[in-house]
C-alpha cells in the first residue's frame, strides 16, 4: 500500500511541476488599444489591436517600410486633436477612408488595406 502512495505522489508531483513549467513559459498578455501613444496612429498585426503597437505621428508618405503598416490587421487613432485619412498607395494615393480621432479600426480584413497601410493624412 506505502508503494502506491509513494508512486501517486510522483506522479502528482509531476504533473504539478508540469502545470508550474506551462504558467511560467506562457508569453505576456497582448498589448491593448491603451498602449498606443496619445498623438499616434497605431498600426498591429493582430485583429482588435492585438500584439505591440506600430506607430507614426504626422503625415507620411510611404508607410510600407515599416513592418507594422505593411502587414497591418487594425488601426487606432489615438490623435490629439485630428482625424486621419489612411490610404492604401504610397504618396496619399489609391482608395482612402477616414478614421475619426479616438476610433479603432478592429479589423481590416476584406479590405484593401489588409497587410497595406500606405500612406496618411492628418487633420482631414
Amino acid at each position: 500500500m506505502h508503494r502506491i502512495l509513494v508512486r501517486s505522489g510522483i506522479a502528482l508531483g509531476g504533473a504539478a511541476l508540469a502545470a508550474v513549467g506551462a504558467l511560467a513559459t506562457a508569453g505576456p498578455a497582448n498589448a491593448a488599444w491603451s498602449d498606443c501613444p496619445a498623438g499616434s496612429l497605431c498600426a498591429y498585426l493582430g485583429t482588435n489591436g492585438s500584439g505591440d503597437p506600430g506607430t507614426v505621428s504626422g503625415d507620411n508618405n510611404n508607410l510600407l517600410q515599416y513592418n507594422k503598416f505593411n502587414n497591418a490587421e487594425s488601426l487606432y487613432n489615438h490623435g490629439n486633436s485630428c482625424n486621419v485619412r489612411i490610404f492604401s498607395g504610397l504618396n496619399k494615393t489609391g482608395s482612402s477612408y477616414v478614421l475619426d480621432r479616438g476610433y479603432t479600426n478592429p479589423t481590416l480584413a476584406g479590405t484593401v488595406y489588409w497587410h497595406n497601410v500606405a500612406s496618411n493624412d492628418w487633420c482631414v
